[in-house]
């Protein structure tokens, strides 16, 4: 991921946030396709979220190698269910994964559900943070400052 201002973060969040109340999930993360966290809520605190992330995101480029052998673009979504906690990741706009953990106080119905409209809010999300990071920046003050001016203020 690019720069991400604090603007950006807190939408980002708002929604991963949002997401965890509306699919009745334990905890959400939202990591890059390099591993990084970029936000986690719920119940996280006894959970090793940095190697759960890595290992999210090397599950992800493993599954995008099947997807290549059998000449898919990419498998946009995986389920893995398990005695106490069932995973489903999905891919944001080929950019981000998104990983929502739940148990029996939901259902894959209702996390597919609420996956697809917080998938498509960040995915608007990720395209504004784009779209302002392409446009040109203020000019820096520091721009202004000759080396002649440099040589000035050391001189008096």
């Amino acid at each position: 991921m690019d720069v991400m201002y604090e603007e950006d973060y807190r939408l980002i969040q708002e929604t991963v946030e949002k997401l965890h109340r509306d699919s009745n999930a334990k905890a959400i993360l939202l990591i890059d396709k390099n591993g990084q966290e970029i936000a986690t809520v719920g119940e996280v605190d006894n959970l090793d979220t940095t190697s759960l992330s890595s290992l999210m995101a090397g599950n992800v480029a493993a599954t995008g190698g099947i997807a290549r052998l059998l000449q898919e673009k990419e498998f946009s979504g995986q389920f893995h269910e398990g005695e106490h906690t069932n995973v489903h990741i999905s891919i944001v706009a080929q950019r981000l994964i998104l990983v929502v953990l739940f148990d029996e106080r939901s259902s894959l119905g209702l996390v597919r559900l609420r996956v697809r409209k917080a998938g498509a809010e960040l995915s608007s999300r990720l395209t504004d943070m784009m779209d302002k990071s392409a446009q040109p920046q203020q000019p820096s003050i520091f721009a202004e400052i000759t080396d002649e001016d440099i040589d000035n203020l050391f001189n008096d």
